[in-house]
């Protein structure tokens, strides 16, 4: 008999959560129990059986209404897990403990996305169990025109530990674009990646010019399936001299041979797809499930 419980975060048994995150395929970083504390103040937990399926739902309220949500840097969640054991009671349950939500499933909910309409959104990846050289062969084209460019410049592939000055770097860039991330997300991200670091699970990479100045970075997340691409930012003078695509090309070489996926999280703006794309990508779509069960007089607080 199918047991379903809807706990407090604070209640789970996060070995078992961790371990069934970690050792299913459709188990990402973004829905570890540390994860999500660093990132969201108040979440509840699905578990189907003894950890077999699990669900988080990220929490908030408004006007005394409690609604489910995605926290900053947190791209899909969604069922975990033995997605077979996903039936309408479970769905059911998921609705009844939370009446409005909106989170992102991932990839491996692909049939629940059908059956109930969501939206699709894209999601590149890239396999890295093969030789650099085989990557390279899946570039576009255009890729050889651009590291020429960038071969012009001298500029020079680090590592570095400094996550710090790309999330700040991040920020300023897109504060007026994304005003829903807000600094206290930033300063959360900070501390996650504070975490992530501690535990060899962070990669901080730049290109500089002979002046030493930063003109790209990027900031990984790892865990033990993918590299998450969670932060890049290039400068105006970066841009022109094509280090973002120089930046991607060391990574890959530095990456390559490796039993793991870099996922570059996908992206809603055409030019950072198409950025995306000249790298012979595989788009691994995720899934945008909404829905609005309050009563009628309260719909409106939620559209």
């Amino acid at each position: 008999m199918q047991t379903i419980s809807i706990i407090p975060s604070t209640e789970i048994n996060t070995t078992k959560w961790d371990a069934c995150v970690a050792n299913n395929s459709n188990g990402l970083i973004y829905a570890y129990s540390y994860y999500l504390n660093h990132l969201v103040d108040h979440w509840h937990a699905v578990v189907v059986n003894d950890y077999e399926l699990i669900f988080p739902i990220p929490l908030k309220k408004k006007l005394g209404i409690q609604y489910s949500y995605m926290p900053a840097f947190t791209q899909q969640l969604g069922f975990i897990g033995n997605i077979a054991l996903i039936n309408p009671t479970v769905v059911n349950a998921i609705q009844s403990f939370v009446q409005y939500a909106s989170p992102y499933l991932n990839f491996s909910n692909q049939q629940f996305a059908v059956e109930h309409g969501c939206k699709e959104q894209k999601n590149y990846i890239l396999n890295l169990h093969q030789p650099y050289e085989s990557l390279k062969q899946h570039y576009q084209k255009t890729m050889g025109y651009s590291l020429s460019k960038a071969a012009k410049f001298n500029l020079q592939y680090n590592h570095s530990n400094n996550f710090e000055h790309a999330v700040e770097a991040y920020y300023d860039y897109n504060k007026n674009n994304m005003p829903h991330v807000t600094k206290t997300n930033y300063e959360q991200l900070k501390k996650l990646m504070h975490f992530l670091q501690d535990n060899h699970q962070l990669l901080v990479r730049t290109i500089t010019n002979e002046q030493e100045e930063i003109l790209s970075e990027v900031v990984l997340m790892k865990d033990n399936k993918r590299y998450y691409n969670i932060i890049n930012v290039t400068t105006a003078l970066g841009r022109k001299q094509e280090a973002n695509y120089l930046l991607y090309d060391h990574l890959l070489q530095e990456l390559s041979n490796q039993p793991l996926l870099f996922d570059f999280e996908g992206s809603d703006l055409t030019g950072v797809q198409k950025f995306y794309e000249k790298f012979g990508v595989i788009n691994q779509p995720y899934f945008h499930w909404h829905y609005n069960l309050l009563p009628k007089p309260l719909q409106w607080l939620k559209k």
